[in-house]
């Protein structure tokens, strides 16, 4: 199954999710209020993303004249990719790592750690940014607000039956209309922000991988990133980014990998597996 089409039915999850969850929990103005208010929030972090994460992590933007052989790849790859070119910045630190933002192609920025550049070679260098500029051609940052709101409004449905019930909101006659009991109510505020998290994880997983190939493809050749990855898996381990677990799927590699305990709950595939599927690409 191809990841554009995964995506789409892990979309289409998590509205099956909202809509069942709403009608259980509040009818359809239960499930407006919760959508429209994780709508709100998504949009101002979508809207404002770029800034919130550069200013978080430091990050300053690349001189031409000191990185102009790191602007001459941005500028070769956003061409082979259609995209307008990207802002350049570099985070001061010497955990790997890389990570593309913005709302859209004309708002994009790429953004590389001093580490990262000191460890790869150019062609390595080149399938890390042909991976990030495929997120930025795949309009990746929308896909992920998209899935965070409709996760966001499952999360409030599930609060609001919680409180609900704390207070006594359910009468024997609004169980038996919902066609359960109470405790069917609390088991559903429970499992259902569990598994929409889990649908979020799966499509940030999923984006993964169409940006690996993606970026294969404007590179040229899956090598470069392929052999990129293998040496950022054990670097970004010894040297760990001081990260904020909310920006860390935007990273070309999770700087949580030490802390996460399955792949399950990871914004990330396992990184053996995506050099083995970029590997198979020749």
């Amino acid at each position: 199954m191809s990841n554009q089409i995964k995506t789409v039915l892990l979309l289409g999850s998590l509205t099956a999710l909202i809509i069942f969850i709403g009608n259980a929990v509040g009818g359809r103005q239960g499930m407006y209020f919760a959508f429209f208010f994780a709508v709100l929030i998504n949009f101002g972090s979508y809207w404002f993303s770029d800034k919130i994460v550069l200013r978080l992590y430091r990050a300053e933007e690349a001189s031409p004249q000191d990185f102009s052989w790191l602007y001459s790849i941005v500028s070769r790859l956003s061409q082979s990719a259609g995209i307008p070119q990207p802002r350049i910045f570099i985070i001061p630190s010497d955990s790997p790592n890389a990570f593309a933002t913005g709302r859209n192609p004309e708002h994009a920025v790429v953004a590389a750690t001093t580490g990262i550049m000191r460890i790869l070679s150019r062609d390595e260098l080149e399938g890390v940014i042909a991976h990030e500029l495929g997120h930025v051609k795949n309009r990746d940052i929308l896909i992920s607000s998209i899935a965070a709101t409709m996760a966001g409004a499952i999360m409030m449905l599930g609060s609001m039956v919680r409180w609900a019930a704390m207070f006594g909101g359910f009468s024997r006659s609004d169980d038996d209309d919902q066609g359960g009991g109470l405790a069917g109510m609390i088991v559903l505020a429970i499992i259902a922000p569990i598994a929409a998290m889990l649908i979020q994880l799966a499509i940030s997983r999923s984006r993964e991988y169409l940006a690996d190939a993606t970026g294969a493809s404007l590179a040229g050749t899956p090598m470069g990133l392929a052999n990129a990855l293998e040496k950022l898996e054990s670097a970004s381990q010894r040297i760990p980014l001081n990260s904020n677990p909310a920006t860390a799927h935007l990273f070309i590699v999770n700087p949580l990998a030490g802390r996460s305990f399955i792949n399950l709950f990871s914004t990330h595939p396992p990184i053996e597996e995506r050099i083995k599927r970029l590997r198979g690409m020749r």
